[in-house]
């Protein structure tokens, strides 16, 4: 370790060293997807090809979040980061040079193997890194709005290179963090405690299958593969119940705060990945953006980087209650002044409002859904709450984009009129769903000391 750098210093360089690799993790999900056109006329793909292409990386990282964060409570979290950003690194430099869709392919799912290893160990070694209780809480108020600044980078980078060079480019960013993480964390990181407890490797087979078949089936619309995927799923919370060395302990997700708290963070990154994806066709189908217009109409998102010390200062002084619901109410207002596209108005008032509104929303939930858990757990929770992150846009988009379909097919006219007709229903549709959280989140939270 260098000897230059003082505890307190040394700790910050490796909160920013964890904090940075989190935030490229969640970029790399949407790099390839404005220059996927490029990708698809080079390689000649269908869109079958195209689709799986989209959704490797996610399929790989959300599947195997769970068996990640037992890794790091089982070999170590510092390694399993390490080893995690290294397959990173790898991958995307194989992505960047495919000479070929099926080396691109491999080469987006190792992507996701090597984020769903490091992700949950990130959280891991946060907690680590801040033992004491406030600071923990100030430093995981600011680790929940990473994931959202990191869509929006992602965004705004994948916009960028569609305009200004080959797809390519896309892989640069994560391989550079990639590189840059192993070799600052190898001297920065601390160690932590590893677990002598075997890994279930039943659970392990069923999670990951359950959760790739389920969010397979909802992206493509394949009904049997997710209603398979749920029926495995179901398995595994058996099998959990059971087994003296579990994946998952359910005690974790039967926690009365921290399963409201896991509701939050599925909610409000349904509506974030939602809001993003139907913006961009309305922009790009309706008002005729260019694409790095349209990355560029997103910029008001990066509000949420200052969310994370703001909502630090408010958790102290109001508690995580308090914060949790005013996040959410302040979402469902959001949701509903992006849905006037419906009926023309501008958006602008709800891409400036949802930012502040996801930043106290993710800040809250994190420190709720990471209190009070156990050392040998703290990676299974990083796992957990990952998991909740990667499963709400899957479901958000495949149920807000039916909808959204839906509503358009109703109206008689067609064409712009009705797919805006229906972006706006969809949008508007996801204020419901804030007010339930909001409702859930003062029902659980109900009766404890300060929070």
């Amino acid at each position: 370790m260098p000897s230059f750098l003082t505890d307190r210093s040394r700790n910050m360089a490796a909160f920013a060293v964890l904090g940075g690799a989190q935030a490229t993790l969640v970029a790399a999900i949407t790099l390839l997807t404005v220059p996927l056109p490029a990708v698809q006329r080079e390689f000649g793909l269908g869109q079958g090809d195209l689709a799986l292409l989209t959704s490797a990386y996610g399929l790989a990282f959300g599947g195997l979040l769970l068996l990640g964060g037992r890794l790091a409570d089982r070999w170590g979290a510092r390694e399993v980061f390490l080893a995690g950003m290294a397959l990173l690194a790898l991958a995307s430099a194989a992505g960047g040079l495919a000479p070929d869709h099926a080396v691109l392919l491999a080469a987006r799912f190792a992507q996701g193997v090597g984020a769903a290893m490091a992700a949950p160990a990130a959280v891991s070694l946060v907690t680590r890194l801040r033992p004491d209780v406030r600071e923990r809480e100030r430093a995981l108020a600011v680790w929940g709005t990473l994931s959202v600044t990191g869509a929006v980078t992602g965004s705004l980078l994948s916009g960028l290179v569609a305009a200004a060079a080959s797809w390519r480019w896309s892989f640069l960013l994560p391989a550079a963090v990639g590189v840059a993480a192993v070799a600052a964390g190898v001297f920065l990181l601390p160690p932590a405690p590893r677990t002598a407890a075997r890994l279930d490797v039943p659970g392990a087979l069923l999670a990951t299958a359950g959760l790739v078949a389920f969010a397979y089936g909802l992206l493509e619309g394949a009904t049997a593969v997710a209603a398979t995927g749920l029926l495995l799923t179901a398995g595994f919370v058996v099998l959990q119940a059971r087994t003296p060395h579990p994946l998952l302990p359910l005690r974790l997700v039967t926690h009365r705060r921290r399963g409201a708290a896991l509701l939050v963070v599925f909610v409000t990154a349904a509506a974030s990945a939602t809001t993003t994806f139907l913006l961009s066709l309305y922009m790009q189908q309706v008002r005729g953006l260019s694409p790095i217009s349209t990355s560029l109409a997103f910029l008001p998102f990066l509000l949420v980087v200052v969310m994370g010390p703001v909502s630090g200062r408010l958790l102290r002084r109001l508690g995580v209650r308090r914060v949790l619901v005013a996040g959410l109410l302040l979402a469902a207002v959001s949701m509903l002044l992006l849905g006037r596209v419906a009926s023309g108005g501008s958006v602008l008032a709800g891409l400036l409002v949802f930012p502040v509104a996801s930043g106290l929303a993710f800040s809250g939930a994190t420190v709720a859904a990471l209190d009070g858990v156990r050392a040998e757990d703290a990676g299974a929770a990083g796992g957990l709450v990952n998991t909740a992150m990667e499963a709400g846009p899957t479901v958000g988009l495949a149920v807000l984009v039916a909808l959204a379909a839906a509503r358009a097919g109703d109206v008689p006219a067609g064409g712009a009129r009705a797919m805006t007709e229906g972006y706006g229903f969809a949008l508007t549709a996801m204020a419901p769903a804030f007010l339930l959280a909001a409702a859930t989140v003062a029902v659980a939270f109900a009766r404890t000391k300060e929070r």
